[in-house]
């Protein structure tokens, strides 16, 4: 009885280990409008940050092996390299003007995001002072989204050479 009972239990676990995994869940669908709200609201606080003069604010866009591609520099290499570069440059910047960023387009899947922005830097007189776009690849990580690669090119026509 006991040698029957072994070999049903053995044949049982066979047959078991023979069938089909179980089929893996279907990505859930992402909402586009509350993900265009969540990228949006990121480039403000990335705004407020710059109005701030707040390096380490502006940072926490990027993940930690962020990397950046600026113009008419060389990229950057992770979060603190970023966070240097722009902590200098806004101790340097004593103009007051503003940034504002929007949200163009935006494509995700999975846990990635693309985003196509414009941005427009406003003086204190409200007017442009230069304007671009931008492109930011996001990862989700840890339940939010961070700044993985972005890059940047102004949109306003080169200053002609002094003689």
């Amino acid at each position: 009885m006991q040698f029957k009972s072994g070999l049903l239990a053995i044949l049982v676990l066979m047959m078991a280990a023979c069938s089909s995994p179980p089929a893996p869940e279907a990505p859930k669908a992402i909402d586009m409008d509350a993900l265009k709200v969540e990228i949006q609201g990121m480039e403000d606080a990335y705004a407020a940050a710059e109005k701030a003069k707040d390096g380490a604010a502006v940072a926490v866009y990027y993940s930690d092996d962020a990397a950046s591609y600026n113009r008419n520099m060389e990229p950057l290499q992770g979060k603190e390299a970023i966070q240097n570069r722009i902590t200098e440059r806004l101790a340097k910047d004593t103009i007051q003007n503003t940034n504002v960023y929007k949200v163009v387009d935006l494509y995700a899947d999975g846990n990635m995001a693309v985003e196509i922005g414009s941005w427009n830097e406003i003086n204190a007189a409200g007017e442009t002072a230069n304007k671009g776009y931008y492109m930011s690849y996001f990862q989700k990580r840890d339940g939010k989204y961070v700044c993985v690669r972005d890059m940047n090119v102004t949109a306003m026509p080169e200053k002609a050479a002094a003689n």
